[in-house]
C-alpha cells in the first residue's frame, strides 16, 4: 500500500471521528437555544440545609422541582472568596448560581449551591481556606445529595466556576459519582490563575509563615482578608488538570474570551480537554471571568446557563 494511500486512510479517519464531536457541539447551541426561548414547565421549591464534614457545619440551598419521579441534581461550586449565591447579577435581584438554579429547577433539575467551610455562613476560619479542604467538603456534598428525597442519586452534575472549576475537576477526578461536570472559567494552573488577586511577593510571603500564623492580605478589589501558609502551597500541590486525566465523563468547558484572570483563553480551557479522556465540548462566550454580570447584566451568563443545562439534559 503506498504512503499517499496510507495518509487519505488516515484523512478520512480522523475526518469521521470529527464529524460527531462537531454536530455535538451544533446541538448543544440549537437545545441552548430552544430551552432558553421556551417557557418554564416545573414549579420548584428552595429550602436552606446542612451537613457535617469533619466537624464543621456546611450550609447549602436546595432547588427542588416539583415532579412524580426524581430528578437529576448539580452542585454548584462557589470561587475565590465567594458565596453560595455568587456574585450579584446588574439589573437583575439574582446572584449567578441563584439565577441558574432558578432557571434549571423550572426545567426540572435540581440544584444544590453550597458554601465551603470558612466561607458564608459556613463553619470555619476563612483563613484556613485549602483547596483540599474545599475538595474534601464537594465530596461530601456528593454524599449529602445521595440521601435527598426526590433526588435520583445516580445523575449527579457539577458546575464550578474558577476556583470552584479547580473543586469540581478535583472531585470529579476522585470520585465516580460525578456523571456530568461543567467547568467555568475553571482555574487550570492555579500559581499562575491567581497571579492577578496574589502577586508573586505575596505569595513568597506566604509561603515562608511560620506554622498557624495568617497574612494580612489587601485584594485588588479593597477587601481586607488573610490567609495561612497551606492555601499558598496548594497553589503549587494541587493540579485540576492532573485530576480531570481521572474523570472519563461527559465534560464541558465554558469561557469568556476577554477572561483576564484565567488567562489566556480559549487557551487555558482547552488544557482541561486536552487531560480528559471522554465526551466533551468546549463554549467560548463574548464575556469576561464572571461572564459580565457585574458589567452589563445576565445576558453573557444566561448563555453559559442555558448552554450547561443542554449538556445536563444530554448527559444526565
Amino acid at each position: 500500500m503506498s504512503r499517499l494511500r496510507v495518509l487519505l486512510i488516515v484523512l478520512v479517519m480522523l475526518l469521521a471521528l470529527a464529524v460527531p464531536a462537531l454536530h455535538a457541539q451544533e446541538d448543544l447551541a440549537s437545545m441552548a437555544e430552544t430551552l432558553m426561548a421556551a417557557e418554564p414547565s416545573f414549579e420548584y421549591a428552595e429550602s436552606i440545609v446542612n451537613f457535617e464534614n469533619e466537624g464543621l457545619n456546611i450550609i447549602g440551598t436546595l432547588a427542588l422541582p416539583k415532579s412524580d419521579a426524581p430528578v437529576p441534581i448539580v452542585l454548584l461550586f462557589h470561587g475565590f472568596k465567594g458565596e453560595r449565591d455568587e456574585l450579584p447579577v446588574m439589573n437583575t435581584e439574582e446572584g449567578m448560581y441563584s439565577r441558574t438554579a432558578r432557571l434549571f429547577a423550572e426545567r426540572g433539575v435540581a440544584t444544590l449551591r453550597i458554601e465551603f467551610r470558612g466561607s458564608g455562613e459556613s463553619e470555619g476560619l476563612w483563613e484556613d481556606t485549602t483547596f483540599t479542604g474545599q475538595i474534601s467538603d464537594a465530596i461530601a456534598a456528593l454524599d449529602f445529595v445521595q440521601t435527598l428525597e426526590g433526588v435520583d442519586p445516580e445523575r449527579i452534575g457539577i458546575i464550578g466556576l474558577s476556583q470552584g472549576g479547580l473543586v469540581a475537576a478535583s472531585a470529579a477526578g476522585q470520585d465516580a459519582r460525578v456523571k456530568s461536570l461543567v467547568l467555568w472559567s475553571a482555574a487550570a494552573n492555579p500559581a499562575s490563575n491567581f497571579a492577578n488577586i496574589l502577586p508573586m511577593e505575596v505569595i513568597k510571603a506566604g509561603l515562608a509563615l511560620p506554622d498557624g500564623e495568617a497574612l494580612p492580605i489587601t485584594l485588588p478589589w479593597g477587601e481586607e482578608t488573610s490567609m495561612k501558609r497551606p492555601f499558598f502551597e496548594e497553589l503549587f500541590t494541587v493540579d485540576p488538570v492532573a485530576a480531570i486525566s481521572d474523570y472519563a465523563g461527559p465534560m464541558l468547558v465554558v469561557v469568556g474570551s476577554r477572561d483576564t484572570t484565567v488567562y489566556p483563553m480559549p487557551q487555558q480551557g482547552e488544557v482541561f480537554m486536552t487531560y480528559h479522556d471522554g465526551e466533551e465540548a468546549l463554549v467560548v462566550l463574548d464575556g469576561d471571568h464572571i461572564f459580565d454580570v457585574l458589567a452589563t447584566g445576565p445576558e453573557v451568563l444566561d448563555q453559559a446557563i442555558f448552554n450547561s443545562l443542554a449538556w445536563f439534559m444530554q448527559t444526565l
